[in-house]
């Protein structure tokens, strides 16, 4: 499938971008996994050039390896001795930047949490001193919402504050949907728009996966995502259980629980054993899965309510609804 929309967030970075021609720029992109971040900033900023850094799980020494190559490739600058430390990296970067203008982006940034966490501090301490006569385009790109927020809104963490801008890439919007899947099956049923929203969520990835299986029909859309060698099968529930941490158990709990329809505070603390206002403010304010709803002169406090497609829940059970719509 063609790149398609992102409109306004190409122009934003490119925006960035022009900027960090006379001062140091620090952009966050955020978002869901398989969301499309990665590709956008892919297609952004193409007047300058530009580093791609991936954070892979994997040693230091390792990762450095391969920044250097990319440095090498990319800015035509050798890089001195063997830098086998990410911070001596980043300090050579920002020096030779305030001579060339260029664009690092440093993608699944929130890994370096389990490399070596250090290296945040590292960092803050080079921007700080170089960021003032610095023309580096810093953009830094993460999936795991709860870990991004720790880097960069606890004011705690060593780079709270220095981030200028915050980017948080949507899914699609039926609008689009409704481009995509006109272009690719142009006989479309409106069941067939309703089924390409409630299984994909607007979510790019999964949107890609059944145009190139050729499955934007209601019953060839579900025969893929149902089949056992589907990527939808699994992929969710890891996707969550890396979003949730630990907590993932009580969050699923909730979860369940208001799918079945039980979805006062009180009760579902029953099942949970513990206290959960702070797991549902986060379910509904960071990841967007719950919704409050209060009725008309309703004096009762008002229930908790999961999005449209807890549908797919009530029909096919956790699994299936995980996998297709909480990602």
């Amino acid at each position: 499938m063609r790149f398609i929309d992102r409109d306004n967030e190409i122009k934003r970075l490119n925006e960035i971008a022009e900027n960090s021609s006379k001062n140091a720029q620090f952009t966050v992109v955020t978002g869901r996994r398989r969301i499309g971040k990665t590709q956008i900033l892919l297609h952004a900023v193409t007047n300058i050039p530009k580093l791609y850094f991936f954070v892979t799980r994997k040693a230091e020494p390792f990762l450095c390896e391969d920044f250097q190559q990319e440095i090498s490739e990319k800015l035509k600058i050798p890089v001195l001795g063997d830098t086998i430390s990410f911070g001596k990296l980043f300090k050579f970067l920002m020096e030779i930047s305030s001579d060339k203008n260029f664009t690092l982006i440093i993608d699944e940034f929130q890994e370096f949490l389990n490399i070596n966490p250090s290296i945040y501090s590292e960092m803050q301490k080079y921007w700080d001193l170089y960021k003032d006569k610095s023309r580096i385009n810093l953009i830094v790109c993460g999936s795991v919402y709860s870990l991004m927020h720790k880097i960069f809104k606890d004011y705690k963490a060593p780079l709270f504050g220095r981030a200028e801008t915050f980017l948080q890439i949507k899914a699609f919007k039926v609008s689009v949907l409704k481009d995509i899947i006109n272009e690719f099956n142009s006989g479309y049923k409106q069941e067939d728009l309703l089924a390409l929203y409630a299984f994909t969520g607007g979510v790019a990835k999964y949107v890609q996966l059944l145009v190139d299986n050729n499955a934007l029909k209601f019953n060839k859309m579900l025969n893929f995502i149902i089949r056992e060698d589907s990527p939808f099968i699994t992929d969710g529930k890891n996707i969550l259980i890396d979003e949730f941490g630990r907590d993932y158990a009580v969050y699923f709990t909730i979860l369940s629980a208001i799918a079945r329809g039980d979805n006062t505070r009180s009760i579902i603390e029953n099942y949970a054993g513990k206290e959960i206002g702070g797991y549902l403010t986060r379910l509904e304010n960071d990841y967007g899965l719950i919704i409050k709803t209060f009725l008309f002169f309703q004096k009762a406090k008002p229930k908790m309510y999961v999005t449209l497609l807890m549908i797919i829940f009530l029909h096919f059970g956790l699994d299936l609804y995980i996998n297709i719509h909480i990602l």
